[in-house]
């Protein structure tokens, strides 16, 4: 006989479960976020949870590739290794036991999604999508391994139409969940493309978006460090550092950059593109205030060849809450060259839980079930029967306790689920067609006909 106790069950590292209370406020906020793409058009999409890895591999630079999970082959994955095992690295052997990964994000997918469909899909295409994605990142506060991305991309036009609708439908959706606070960075790496020919490095854009990008990580001086050993002259990068701390308002910045970047094109197109875009958020009356130009914003992903964005809260309780860009050049690398795409992603768990934090969400999200039936059992089966039914019927989310258990129980239940309204009717009570109603809440108890039940019912409710 097997003494051994069983091992206590843990999760994985940088996953959560969700209990009702915590779904309860998880659907608020989801569907809050799908009204407002609702309202600017987006269609609702889905894609598989895993892909080939040749779909996902190269398309968010060396650093995200390392936090891609691969999945091992099914069957006997170590069938079709052609050498000994001691000859081949982590690396290597990687491509011959794995074929598929769980997706990194929901843009890369999307872009697959595109292509495959070509055909059938109207230019240009607008689509939202909300699904977990995996990153085998380190856990830590506000980073998950696994966590929910909302995303909302279109596809198929180049307008900056599509950059002003994006920080619009971003203000939107932050104003509708009650977060203040917030702010809403924006630069293009068409500037950034252009500072690292400021800099005398013009084929080093990609590097130096990836430096950038870590500055509020590990700070100028190891940025600096890092692009020094890439390449970059350490004189040139003593004239960065006023550039990526401009101060004043975003028309003072872009007016201070042009003068200094007069004779690099690139950089100019760039800052272009930035003043039309809050220029046409002004022209459909949407909140510039809330929205900054920052040339430090670099993004790392390595797909960006446009506009990007990040939203972040300005006293750095956390992370970035959102972020995204224009992508030209996606789907070409699945053979559907000049495609245009720009699209935002709103981390669904970080918004979680600064909304938590100061206590944005609703007292009455947790509230299901509305009506709680007393059993007293076979002297009120048949009235508590139809009369949930009759509940359920008319829309009012109702239950019936199981058990003809102890009257203190029962009511104990409706407390602890917050039940708001409890139906206690005996024999007696049935017999002179004579209904009590207890308001939990209030503590108040009504008396009500059978016929009149479901009117009393929804007067409280409303």
């Amino acid at each position: 006989m097997n003494t051994e106790k069983p091992t206590a069950p843990t999760k994985a590292k940088g996953t959560r479960d969700f209990g009702p209370k915590q779904m309860a406020k998880r659907t608020f906020l989801l569907e809050t976020i799908k009204s407002v793409f609702t309202k600017y058009g987006f269609l609702p999409l889905e894609t598989p949870a895993m892909e080939n890895l040749s779909v996902l591999t190269g398309k968010y630079g060396a650093e995200g590739d390392q936090l891609l999970f691969k999945i091992l082959n099914s069957g006997d994955y170590l069938s079709k290794v052609s050498e000994n095992l001691s000859s081949y690295s982590s690396k290597s052997l990687i491509p011959e036991i794995a074929e598929k990964g769980l997706r990194y994000d929901l843009t890369v997918p999307f872009a697959r999604y595109v292509v495959m469909n070509r055909n059938e899909i109207n230019f240009p295409f607008r689509r939202y999508q909300i699904q977990p994605v995996w990153r085998a990142d380190r856990p830590q506060k506000g980073r998950y391994r696994e966590f929910l991305q909302c995303d909302a991309d279109v596809v198929g036009t180049k307008s900056l139409l599509c950059e002003a609708e994006i920080i619009m439908m971003l203000n939107e959706i932050f104003t509708d969940l009650g977060l203040e606070g917030y702010e809403i960075i924006i630069n293009s790496r068409k500037f950034l493309t252009g500072l690292s020919e400021y800099l005398g490095q013009p084929n080093k854009e990609s590097q130096l978006c990836v430096a950038i990008d870590k500055l509020d990580k590990i700070g100028q001086e190891k940025v600096f460090l890092e692009l020094a050993e890439q390449g970059f002259d350490e004189n040139a990068l003593n004239e960065l550092s006023p550039i990526l701390s401009a101060q004043g308002s975003n028309q003072d910045k872009l007016n201070a950059l042009y003068s200094q970047f007069a004779k690099i094109e690139t950089a100019k197109n760039g800052l272009n593109e930035v003043q039309e875009v809050l220029e046409m958020v002004k022209g459909m009356s949407g909140k510039t205030e809330s929205v900054s130009f920052e040339p430090s914003l670099a993004r790392g992903l390595s797909y960006y060849t446009g506009i990007i964005f990040e939203v972040r809260m300005k006293d750095g309780s956390i992370g970035s809450i959102s972020g995204g860009g224009r992508y030209d050049d996606l789907t070409g690398v699945f053979g559907m060259p000049d495609v245009s795409g720009v699209g935002i992603s709103l981390g669904v768990e970080r918004i979680y839980d600064v909304l938590e934090s100061r206590s944005l969400f609703k007292d009455d999200l947790n509230q299901n079930t509305k009506v709680l039936i007393i059993n007293f059992g076979e002297e009120n089966k048949e009235f508590a029967l139809s009369t949930l039914a009759e509940l359920r019927n008319n829309n009012i989310s109702s239950e019936l306790y199981p058990d003809n258990a102890k009257m203190k129980k029962q009511m104990s239940y409706a407390d602890k689920n917050n039940i708001p309204i409890v139906i206690i009717a005996g024999a007696i009570e049935i017999e002179g067609n004579s209904i009590n109603i207890k308001d939990m809440k209030s503590g108040e108890q009504k008396n009500s006909t059978v016929n009149d039940l479901i009117t009393t019912i929804s007067t409280i409710i409303k």
